[in-house]
């Protein structure tokens, strides 16, 4: 069949064949050479410099009362605070968005206080505290010696005495501290996720007869995790590595406070801050696994990248 003039004219005006060429970044080469070279550098040191003392780091790492201070005061306390931190902080964030302008006053009265002080500070006055209740701190009618001499009345309305300085101090009181300061924090990380959540969802809930209390934990707390577990993650990080504030109690049954004291009695000072690194690292990757997956979990549906099932009937056009 013979092409038309029209067509042959169509044909001339099209362009040829483009031949693209790749965008060269000889910069990148260079910096990638510039990082070889400071790997292979730092890796040299690390095999040869005989300030890490391999074998005594291992030595160390595999000592019984550093293997219990990482699970007691480590784990343990990183776990029993973000509990407790979360639960306080959720609490605490619901509080801030209420009506009520008396929970709003407390929530951020709270909230401003413990982001105020350093934790280090803060297990440091938790450690303290027992000169504030030096008779012991006793649970009971609240101003019960006030209403027993105004009855005329002899004897005491307390239930338990409890020992301030035993309560205040150790892992008990280490999990204190840490919870009260992650709540502060968790109140903000959880108030933030609420707002993410569009109000007519709770409005709507609510108008199908739920409570309030029942539409935020069905409707909007599960909406809400996918802004909340991202910097919990973090926060859950960072209290792992806080934990080694916990000296300033004291804790003795702690990782770095065992490790510390290892080096200090053998004088092998920088073996030990190693040791205390490997146990660092290892623990805050497997966190960061989870928190990867929770991301996920929590992630599904939102994002820029089609569903692998709509992609491929997209793509399998008539």
């Amino acid at each position: 069949m013979t092409a038309t003039p029209a067509e042959t004219k169509a044909s001339a005006d099209r362009p040829g064949l483009i031949k693209a060429v790749p965008v060269r970044h000889p910069w990148r080469w260079v910096a990638i050479a510039v990082i070889a070279v400071l790997v292979a550098m730092f890796l040299h040191m690390v095999i040869t410099n005989a300030a890490f003392n391999w074998p005594f780091v291992f030595e160390a790492m595999n000592q019984a009362p550093v293997i219990e201070g990482f699970w007691k005061g480590t784990i343990l306390v990183t776990v029993l605070a973000m509990i407790f931190g979360i639960a306080v902080g959720v609490l605490l964030a619901v509080m801030r968005l209420s009506d009520n302008p008396v929970l709003r006053a407390v929530s951020w009265a709270y909230t401003w206080f413990f982001r105020a002080i350093p934790r280090y500070v803060l297990l440091t006055i938790m450690g303290a505290l027992g000169i504030l209740f030096q008779q012991g701190l006793s649970l009971g009618v609240p101003f019960d010696w006030l209403i027993i001499d105004w009855l005329g009345l002899e004897g005491t309305w307390r239930f338990v005495t409890l020992d301030a300085n035993v309560l205040f101090v150790g892992l008990f009181g280490g999990v204190i501290g840490m919870a009260a300061s992650e709540a502060a924090y968790m109140a903000e990380i959880a108030r933030a996720g609420i707002l993410s959540v569009d109000r007519g969802q709770l409005e709507a809930a609510q108008a199908l007869g739920m409570s309030r209390a029942k539409a935020m934990r069905r409707i909007v707390l599960p909406q809400a995790m996918r802004v909340i577990v991202p910097p919990t993650g973090n926060e859950t990080i960072a209290m792992l590595k806080d934990t080694s504030l916990l000296l300033a109690i004291p804790v003795g049954t702690e990782l770095f406070f065992q490790l510390q004291a290892i080096g200090t009695r053998t004088y092998q000072t920088f073996p030990v801050l190693v040791a205390a690194t490997l146990y660092y690292l290892v623990t805050t990757s497997v966190l960061m696994i989870g928190q990867s997956y929770l991301e996920k979990r929590f992630g599904r549906g939102f994002g820029t990248s089609a569903p692998r099932a709509a992609a491929g009937m997209a793509g399998g056009g008539l």
